[in-house]
């Protein structure tokens, strides 16, 4: 399965971005394969839309599960009526690395 992770920059010690539409990058991590891609938001800077955008673009990569910081209020009915889990991470510390850490546990 794989699972979108907002992320600050392009590295595993990178630290979760807590802005989901407008996060500066997506980490799409498969638990099956233990591969992570990096994919650089390009709605990180958009006037309006980013959130719904963003949504497009981690279900295009396949991601069933985003762990963020937080969601905007229009994302939570998309990412149900496309059965993608939100998960609210609260901890502005964690890296990258520890959500995928605990992800495989």
């Amino acid at each position: 399965m794989k699972v979108a992770i907002t992320s600050t920059g392009n590295s595993l010690e990178s630290k979760i971005d807590p802005r989901f539409g407008r996060c500066a990058y997506f980490v799409i991590y498969d638990t099956e394969t233990k591969v992570s891609e990096f994919v650089e938001n390009p709605n990180k800077n958009a006037s309006n839309g980013a959130g719904p955008a963003s949504v497009q673009l981690v279900a295009d990569k396949g991601a069933k599960k985003i762990v963020s910081g937080e969601f905007g209020m229009k994302i939570k009915s998309i990412l149900d009526s496309l059965s993608i889990q939100m998960i609210v991470m609260k901890d502005p510390q964690k890296s990258v690395q520890s959500i995928i850490d605990m992800l495989k546990q």
